[in-house]
């Protein structure tokens, strides 16, 4: 098969254990990405995929951000949005509501914005692992803002002790099922999203509106949840090996951990 576009996830799959990319990612990606475009899918904020896309080289190919929320394009380095799905406000202030009696830390984004309502120990640890300072507000002040433009976030981030994130994981399961996508990247993390959003659909918008290319002429690569459905779609969905045993259920392959440069070697086999 001649596979036309690569896509791969960004943590556990691609990042090394510094969470940066190794030597040998960067070397492969490199040369086979004049041939072949190399999308980034992740629930990142484009900020936080951006300087991998430079070390990549890649800085004029599209980026997938919020787990699909967002699409961004390039044309000679001025990014424009393709698509952009955004979390009912209404729905956002309630959840504000629902953690004011806990001790969860909320995040908010919308595109390159990520509000905190301190530097605290969770803010920290994602400043740390994605490389991006966030910007500390009144998250109902930034509601109020929003709601003068008629927008909301992209992503809200919850992060927390694993029995609250749990009991606010049941919460939103039973008022929210319909509107909100909850991915627990971790049993201290719970991701929202807008249920209209996955991956694998955000792929295919992209692949409609850019390239004459078919979900079964790409290779994906991916380790969690949110990446079960864009593995099983496309033509070739490899998982690292640490991937969750769902993911590696559905794969067509199974390539070695993001430890030990599993997406580069698969690269190499292929191209």
């Amino acid at each position: 098969m001649n596979y036309k576009l690569i896509c791969s996830d960004i943590d556990g799959t691609l990042l090394n254990k510094e969470r940066v990319l190794s030597e040998k990612t960067i070397a492969v990606i490199r040369k086979i990405k004049e041939d072949v475009p190399v999308v980034l899918i992740s629930s990142r904020m484009p900020k936080a995929m951006k300087h991998l896309q430079e070390d990549l080289a890649i800085a004029s190919h599209p980026l997938i951000a919020y787990n699909g929320g967002l699409i961004l394009t390039y044309e000679e380095g001025i990014p424009e949005v393709q698509l952009s799905i955004e979390i009912d406000l209404a729905i956002t202030e309630r959840i504000l509501q629902f953690v004011k009696a806990s001790t969860i830390h909320v995040s908010l984004y919308q595109a390159d914005e990520w509000y905190v309502p301190a530097m605290d120990y969770w803010a920290k640890r994602e400043q740390h692992n994605t490389k991006v300072d966030p910007e500390v507000a009144d998250l109902s002040e930034v509601c109020s803002k929003w709601k003068a433009k008629g927008s909301g976030p992209h992503k809200i981030m919850c992060m927390g002790p694993e029995g609250e994130i749990q009991l606010l994981a049941n919460w939103l399961g039973m008022y929210f099922s319909k509107d909100l996508h909850c991915y627990r990247s971790k049993s201290t993390y719970l991701e929202i999203a807008s249920k209209d959003i996955s991956k694998l659909s955000a792929l295919s918008f992209l692949l409609d509106k850019k390239y004459a290319i078919d979900l079964s002429e790409v290779i994906a690569f991916g380790d969690n949840y949110n990446d079960v459905d864009l593995i099983r779609g496309v033509g070739m969905g490899v998982a690292v090996d640490n991937a969750k045993a769902e993911v590696k259920a559905v794969a067509d392959k199974i390539t070695k951990s993001n430890l030990d440069d599993g997406v580069a070697l698969s690269l190499e086999g292929f191209f």
